[in-house]
């Protein structure tokens, strides 16, 4: 089984349909077009193969059903003014399958949005998932809080702003988050938090 591996393709990622008109920059902080997205974790040292905590869980994490509790009150203030899963940008909160699926965005604005889907994901398919990632489309990937973390940022062909993707993986559950122009310091780290600390 591969496990994830630092790509530095130049290849283009696209946003989920969700952010499909909408622009952005990385949910941890703004970087700037020389500088990658960075962690509230010290700096990581890229490698070539991370490999995720081969700790077994008793049971699955519990995917959460509040999008607010899973953050912290410093992520949470820095959202305070961004409308969360409001009915106009489409179906959010629980899902189907459930996952959980939380939208922060002002359905009037064209450029700033933030995206993050909280589902299960067995080992196998996630590492698959992120070594296409690190191969074909350039993200960085490395491995924090006894998870499998990989990310990358690039330039949104319409506005003059920062898109970006961050995936966080650990015990068969993956944190998926795509943004555009809307970059709470410590959001995905809060998260992870919330689920396995």
């Amino acid at each position: 089984m591969r496990t994830p591996r630092t790509g530095m393709a130049a290849a283009a990622f696209l946003l989920a349909a969700a952010l499909t008109g909408c622009t952005g920059a990385p949910p941890e902080e703004t970087p700037t077009a020389e500088t990658p997205v960075a962690s509230e974790s010290p700096s990581p040292t890229a490698s070539d193969s991370p490999e995720p905590s081969e700790t077994p869980s008793a049971a699955l994490i519990p995917i959460p059903e509040d999008c607010r509790a899973i953050l912290s009150d410093d992520v949470l203030a820095q959202l305070e003014d961004v409308p969360l899963n409001d009915p106009a940008v489409g179906p959010s909160g629980i899902q189907p399958d459930g996952s959980l699926l939380c939208i922060w965005r002002d359905p009037r604005a064209d450029t700033t949005a933030l995206i993050t889907k909280i589902s299960h994901l067995n080992r196998g398919p996630a590492l698959d998932m992120l070594n296409d990632l690190a191969d074909d489309e350039g993200f960085t990937c490395f491995t924090p809080d006894e998870g499998t973390r990989c990310e990358k940022t690039w330039e949104n062909e319409m506005y003059p702003v920062t898109d970006g993707r961050t995936l966080f993986w650990r015990d068969d559950v993956m944190i998926d988050t795509s943004y555009s122009n809307l970059a709470p310091s410590g959001y995905t780290s809060s998260i992870v938090a919330s689920l396995f600390d």
